[in-house]
């Protein structure tokens, strides 16, 4: 009797672990279609990257404000991760010039909230829609100051371009003195071993002139 009940309870907890699965697989199809749905017609669109961490009045912040306003002004949707901090100041600069304004927020427990600058918002509850919202949608990508999330947003959108799995769009690095470390590691590390090409080090362009971001986007259109 005792065999049969320990049988039967792993086979409910193996019915229960199946059922449970197929409950996330609707929700993640249904986080997909969310999205696809509500950003079909967002048009010409680039995407901002950068920490939720930088305050209204620091240096990053206002950088970020600037470069969705310049955006904005040339026709651009601007997208971003829909947080505080650097998404929230691009959002900000479009919204104030009455550009379309895009966030894509995560749900999380303490951190991120969606910021009050958006046109169009959604919020997600997977990272990896939210990052693929991010991506289909873009036609270029800016890489503010940021911690591991933007670091993982610029590699795996590299990664991406590299292996020919989305257009070589272009990827912009703004803030300089922030980024000015990255590339000698690059080259000391991963080029000299051999883990990339040299020629990948072109995949990312730094500057701080937002002309010239404008330039390098417009050069792809």
């Amino acid at each position: 009797m005792s065999r049969k009940n320990g049988k039967g309870e792993r086979l409910l907890v193996g019915a229960s672990a199946w059922f449970r699965d197929l409950v996330r697989a609707f929700e993640i199809v249904w986080e997909f279609l969310k999205g696809f749905h509500k950003l079909r017609n967002v048009g010409t669109c680039v995407t901002v990257f950068g920490s939720a961490r930088f305050k209204e009045g620091e240096k990053y912040y206002d950088l970020a404000r600037d470069v969705g306003q310049k955006l904005a002004e040339n026709g651009y949707a601007v997208m971003t991760g829909g947080g505080p901090g650097v998404m929230e100041a691009a959002n900000r600069g479009a919204y104030d010039v009455g550009g379309l304004s895009i966030g894509c927020n995560i749900i999380l427990p303490h951190e991120q909230h969606l910021n009050p600058y958006t046109n169009i918002n959604l919020s997600f509850n997977f990272f990896f829609i939210r990052k693929v919202m991010l991506v289909k949608y873009s036609k270029a990508f800016i890489l503010m100051p940021g911690g591991f999330g933007t670091l993982d947003e610029m590699f795996e959108t590299l990664t991406l371009i590299q292996t020919q799995t989305i257009k070589n769009f272009p990827v912009i690095a703004v803030g300089s003195d922030y980024w000015k470390e990255l590339a000698p590691f690059v080259e000391k590390s991963l080029v000299k071993h051999g883990t990339i090409d040299r020629e990948d080090l072109d995949l990312v362009t730094v500057t701080d002139d937002l002309d010239e971001v404008i330039e390098i986007i417009a050069a792809c259109d």
